[in-house]
């Protein structure tokens, strides 16, 4: 009489094996609907702080990219990196910009010292949709600005007598207004309009000038963009003679800008 054959069942080392190669596809294809940049932090998003260089060491001892950067470490999930004109490959390697969802921008004299294909692979993350841009003060001449906005980016006049401003919320109820009340800064390059940039879908921040004989002069101070699928937003104050990047409304402006342009995921 043949005896039936006896089922043999895996044993449990190949099944913990089969298991745990079924958990690491599992996590795997999770991994491949990240977004790129989330991927390379680790989880974290990444903002990355751009100075020129050219700020007075006795407003500014390590650079106005160094202020920002201290007003954004409170950020949840976000790393904070600081870069420069005179960093290698200008501070914005292309591995370093693929992996960043919003550069914010500081520059004043050495606008033409950007190279071109850097800006060109700039304009193309943010029109992509994979990285907000943030240009602040005199950045509004910053050549990935100029080219986001396709006009000529000037104001009527740029007057450093004195004049301080009364920064008023425009818009309340836009992400970037979120724990801002109106105030004041007491000193401030006074930017002329108009402004010769696209109509902005919103001006979060205006502002009210008081000139050192008391006329007043009304200027935009915040203003926001969507350029194809990218999100852009402007910040007016931020003069180097001044310490605008230490003041706490300022920070916090920029933390809910920071938020407000990153890519959604």
């Amino acid at each position: 009489m043949n005896t039936p054959p006896v089922a043999r069942h895996p044993s449990t080392s190949s099944c913990l094996s089969r298991r745990s190669l079924l958990r690491l596809g599992a996590t795997a294809g999770a991994a491949l609907l990240l977004p790129p940049a989330l991927l390379a932090a680790g989880g974290r998003r990444r903002v990355v702080v751009w100075s020129e260089g050219t700020a007075p060491k006795n407003v500014y001892p390590d650079d106005i990219n160094t202020a920002v950067a201290e007003g954004l470490k409170s950020l949840d999930g976000w790393e904070v990196i600081k870069a420069s004109l005179s960093d290698p490959d200008q501070g914005v390697s292309e591995e370093r910009l693929n992996g960043t969802d919003v550069l914010i921008w500081w520059g004043h004299q050495k606008h033409g010292d950007v190279k071109d294909e850097l800006v060109d692979r700039i304009v193309q993350r943010v029109k992509e949709g994979n990285m907000g841009f943030i240009a602040l003060h005199s950045s509004h001449f910053c050549k990935p600005f100029r080219r986001l906005m396709g006009t000529r980016c000037s104001w009527r006049e740029y007057v450093a007598d004195g004049t301080s401003v009364k920064i008023i919320v425009k818009a309340p109820d836009h992400p970037i207004a979120k724990g801002v009340k109106d105030f004041e800064l007491p000193k401030i390059e006074r930017y002329g309009e108009p402004f010769l940039v696209p109509e902005p879908e919103t001006v979060v921040l205006d502002g009210i000038y008081t000139k050192p004989n008391g006329q007043t002069e009304p200027g935009r101070m915040g203003l926001c963009w969507t350029v194809v699928r990218g999100r852009v937003f402007y910040f007016t104050p931020g003069h180097e003679t001044y310490g605008d990047f230490f003041r706490p409304e300022v920070r916090q402006v920029l933390r809910n800008a920071v938020e407000w342009t990153a890519p959604k995921a």
